[in-house]
């Protein structure tokens, strides 16, 4: 729909906009250059088609970068330091106090994020072969990391690192020609802090509340004086059914089995900070941490956020340019979205593009893992990469980024070691689209089925030669065998010359990495190649050009 098309819709004069009576049911004009085609429910969001740049560029990366990765304790922080008796309570009245004194908002005000160089860690993930770049805008602890219009006092250019961290990621991300994503968690801080409404049971401070219900009254002579704390943690409500079982969480995520429903106020809050977001940044992807969109089924909120953004694209191109991901959708959510899966694979050929986002270490940075070197190799980077390409899918890849803005070392390797491969393999990634099969071999037959919202991958046994997994290009058929051959050749069933997927005579193989054509002899029932002597480098995935 192009502007002459939205004139239609009535007409503007000096006394403002006349919309035409006919079209007053659609309910949602923004501008009069704006085009009007989605609607803020599923029937009409299922009309998205996902664009070309998306389902082209297979690899995305992501800093999923926030105050809680101050204390460099892993996932959950802001929660957990609230949890009396947990590894992170402990270690947070070690290092900062106790949570009734030093709570996170003090953590936040710690913040200083004095490494970071945006410009530096997107220019090493575009080398490595990411093709669109994703930035944490909020988490679960409410703070925005954006100039925040309705979030105006807890935002990171008023505390901690008091700069615009979504303006310094999205510069460099266009500088460096990427698309530009944004993450947004924010929705569950209503029950997800309410740890932070907690007293410990024992000891010499038990009964005192924690910080969760502090309110502006409170902070005279602090450093929060005139600050309202209830603005981050939102805890002025009752808590949840069995709020006191840490594990409840997960069975409430999607507003149901007993969770407080949010007050209308903190869900337009939650809506107007989300489009100020949109508006502002103009992201390509906006990846929401929750089941469907934020805050479904008990409000539109994330309904008319979709819309909003899907309207927008559409202001500026022929079709909708932008993404939103959300998790556990059903069969109309996945037409009108694209489903994410958390830390896990499809295990098909599924017949939308679909993206897991998975991270080589925990969410938010944690120096155990650093210490303990229990970083994800490149190579099981790779492996899920090819295995999800062949499925129809993306991966988002998570690099934990340090309190102070920086990666380590060991993570500084792997991103590298990641970008040795994708330079001499990735035109078997890049616009591919599945075959008629994503693969054959043993680790397939050991796949977990998907949990909740993913976290299924690593249960299945390790790849092997005999593991192979397919993509396809214009007449290309790239195959990609997930080890080195240990006696210098393969066999791949799906390939012989009396295959029901593959009845062409293959007439040239080579391997991509090298372009050395390798002997090969196509039997009946398989496909027999010979390797050469000498490995290539990152030769745990060896990519096949076939030709027919």
């Amino acid at each position: 729909m192009k502007r002459r098309d939205v004139i239609k819709l009535g007409f503007a004069g000096a006394a403002g906009l006349y919309i035409n009576p006919i079209f007053a049911k659609l309910n949602y004009l923004t501008k009069v250059d704006q085009p009007i085609l989605f609607k803020p429910n599923w029937e009409s969001l299922s009309k998205y088609k996902v664009p070309d740049w998306f389902r082209d560029a297979k690899f995305g990366m992501w800093a999923h970068w926030g105050p809680q990765c101050e204390p460099e304790a892993g996932d959950w922080y802001a929660r957990g330091m609230y949890q009396e008796g947990s590894w992170q309570y402990k270690f947070h009245v070690k290092k900062y106090g106790h949570p009734s004194k030093f709570g996170f908002k003090d953590v936040i005000n710690v913040w200083k994020a004095d490494k970071w160089n945006p410009e530096e860690l997107v220019n090493l993930y575009k080398d490595s072969g990411a093709k669109y770049f994703m930035a944490m805008a909020n988490h679960h602890d409410n703070l925005d990391l954006y100039d925040s219009k309705y979030q105006p006092n807890w935002n990171t250019t008023k505390l901690g690192p008091k700069k615009d961290i979504i303006a310094g990621w999205e510069k460099a991300a266009r500088k460096a020609g990427l698309p530009f994503a944004v993450s947004v968690h924010a929705a569950h801080a209503w029950s997800w802090f309410e740890t932070s409404q907690r007293a410990d049971k024992k000891g010499d401070l038990a009964g005192i509340p924690y910080d969760g219900n502090l309110t502006k009254e409170d902070g005279a002579g602090t450093w929060w004086e005139g600050l309202d704390p209830q603005e981050l943690y939102a805890q002025n409500h009752p808590l949840s059914e069995n709020s006191l079982n840490n594990g409840t969480i997960h069975s409430q995520w999607n507003w149901g089995n007993g969770v407080v429903k949010p007050s209308d106020a903190y869900i337009e809050k939650f809506y107007n900070r989300t489009i100020d977001l949109i508006d502002k940044y103009n992201p390509d992807l906006v990846y929401f941490d929750d089941t469907a969109l934020p805050l479904w089924p008990i409000s539109d909120a994330g309904l008319r956020i979709a819309a909003h953004l899907y309207n927008k694209s559409l202001g500026k191109n022929e079709t909708v340019q932008t993404v939103v991901t959300g998790k556990i959708l059903d069969e109309q959510q996945r037409k009108a979205m694209v489903w994410d899966i958390e830390k896990g694979q499809s295990n098909n050929i599924e017949p939308l593009p679909w993206q897991t986002d998975t991270c080589i270490g925990n969410w938010h940075y944690d120096r155990g893992v650093y210490n303990d070197k229990r970083y994800k190799s490149a190579k099981t980077v790779i492996h899920t990469l090819v295995d999800v390409v062949s499925k129809n899918g993306n991966l988002m890849l998570n690099i934990p980024v340090r309190g102070d803005g920086s990666i380590d070392e060991l993570e500084r390797k792997i991103v590298e070691e990641i970008g040795v491969w994708m330079k001499l393999n990735n035109k078997s990634i890049y616009g591919t689209r599945p075959w008629k099969i994503f693969g054959e071999g043993p680790q397939q037959e050991s796949a977990a089925a998907l949990t909740a919202q993913g976290f299924n991958e690593g249960k299945g046994k390790p790849y092997t030669f005999k593991d192979i997994r397919f993509a396809q290009k214009e007449d290309i058929l790239y195959a990609t065998v997930m080890a080195w051959p240990e006696d210098g050749k393969i066999l791949i069933k799906s390939l012989g010359k009396e295959s029901k997927y593959h009845p062409q005579k293959i007439k040239k193989i080579k391997l991509l990495s090298t372009g050395e054509k390798l002997k090969y002899k196509q039997h009946s029932d398989f496909l027999e190649v010979y390797f050469p002597n000498d490995q290539p480098k990152a030769s745990y995935a060896n990519v096949l050009e076939i030709m027919s």
